[in-house]
């Protein structure tokens, strides 16, 4: 079936012109033109963008456990998370699914339970469900697990997480400013400060642990320290072998990103200090920053603020982060703040996510490429909705407009 969606105002490369853009069998086959088709939508007075990418997104653990410890059904949680983004306007999603050595909802465990869901649904899924092997770099116990799904027909990112680092840090350092993990200098707090043994035991209830039992485990997952570079050189090989796009999360030194980088990691993901950004910057690095930092106006764990990153040449890529309405929702103010052109700044959740991923066939409106869609009322200075949404061609969200 040829599907045309006619008169909107779309944005194609560096340009917005309205326009028509018909496509058929999951393909774009003409912009503007007089060809026939058997489907004409009348998209006038709106807005027809590339659909959204998202590099990372961990909104979908609030369907996997609403509550601490409440766990869904996997299948249930993935279906609802794949109806909220699709109705986000995002046709292709990384899911930044942790693996831990926590028990509960970051575990090994439920992280096999969500592969397993994944190929379960299959064809029952309305958008393009991918994973970021998020990857915290103690838990040696998800080896297994990223060798297995480095395997599958669509190929997962990896990203070198090191929350426990940076929970052993002094009491008194901010997070940006922490060392490199494994430089010798990396110092640690008083690991017998009943301060410190607060702050380890406040991640406890997301564990399914009290706040002794999971101190008690964060200490004993320490002394795995110096085997985590070889464990890291591993991944990193398998990784590469399987052609898997690499990112290093929450860098806070150049020591930090010149290591992920000369493990294969060009990406830099949610950097903590502006002087790593532009050294990545300069070394060519793609840089990530979370779409609900600019939403909210800053960061809320003080990073830098993802719009004067964007502003200032420091940001290819925006993600979903926490909250899928986010990516549309920042565009649009980066957009009234005049931060940047409309398709400038739509390259952030389309092109530059789509190149970083490896994925050549979709990101921009161009015939030949994937029709992954966007139709989006979006009204001048006022919060823009999608209307309709299509994956590889096909309606994943609609609202009959």
């Amino acid at each position: 079936m040829i599907t045309k969606l006619a008169g909107a105002r779309v944005i194609l490369g560096d340009d917005v012109v309205e326009t028509d853009v018909t496509f058929a069998d999951g393909k774009i086959v003409e912009i503007g033109g007089s060809g026939s088709a058997d489907t004409i939508v009348d998209c006038r007075g709106y807005t027809l963008a590339p659909a959204m990418i998202d590099v990372h997104g961990d909104a979908f653990e609030r369907q996997m456990a609403p509550r601490p410890n409440v766990f869904f059904p996997t299948e249930a949680a993935l279906l609802e998370t794949d109806r909220q983004l699709a109705a986000n306007g995002i046709a292709t999603a990384y899911h930044a699914l942790t693996l831990s050595w926590e028990p509960g909802l970051r575990s090994v465990q439920r992280g096999e339970a969500f592969l397993d869901a994944l190929d379960a649904l299959d064809n029952r899924l309305m958008i393009e469900n991918r994973i970021q092997l998020r990857w915290e770099t103690f838990a040696f116990e998800a080896v297994p697990l990223i060798e297995n799904a480095l395997r599958k027909p669509l190929t997962p990112s990896l990203a070198f997480n090191d929350h426990t680092s940076m929970t052993m840090r002094p009491l008194d350092l901010p997070a940006q400013d922490r060392l490199f993990e494994h430089n010798p200098d990396f110092a640690t707090a008083d690991l017998s400060d009943p301060a410190f043994m607060a702050r380890a035991g406040r991640i406890g209830p997301r564990a399914g642990l009290s706040s002794e039992d999971y101190y008690a485990l964060l200490i004993d997952v320490w002394q795995r320290r110096s085997e985590v570079p070889a464990t890291i050189s591993k991944v990193s090989e398998l990784a590469r072998a399987a052609g898997a796009p690499m990112l290093s999360h929450d860098d806070t030194q150049d020591e930090t990103r010149s290591y992920f980088r000369s493990k294969g990691a060009t990406i830099s993901e949610f950097p903590m200090r502006v002087p790593v950004a532009r050294t990545a910057k300069k070394r060519g690095d793609t840089i990530v920053f979370g779409a609900p930092n600019v939403v909210r106006g800053g960061s809320h764990i003080g990073s830098p603020s993802a719009a004067d990153m964007v502003e200032d040449g420091l940001c290819d890529i925006l993600a979903s982060d926490y909250f899928y309405p986010a990516m549309l929702t920042a565009i649009a103010r980066l957009l009234d703040e005049k931060r940047g052109t409309l398709s400038d700044l739509w390259s952030l959740v389309s092109k530059a996510p789509a190149e970083a991923s490896r994925l050549a066939d979709r990101g921009e409106i161009a015939v030949g490429k994937r029709a992954d869609l966007i139709v989006i009322d979006w009204p001048e200075g006022k919060t823009p909705a999608v209307k309709l949404a299509t994956s590889n061609g096909r309606t994943a969200y609609s609202t009959h407009f």
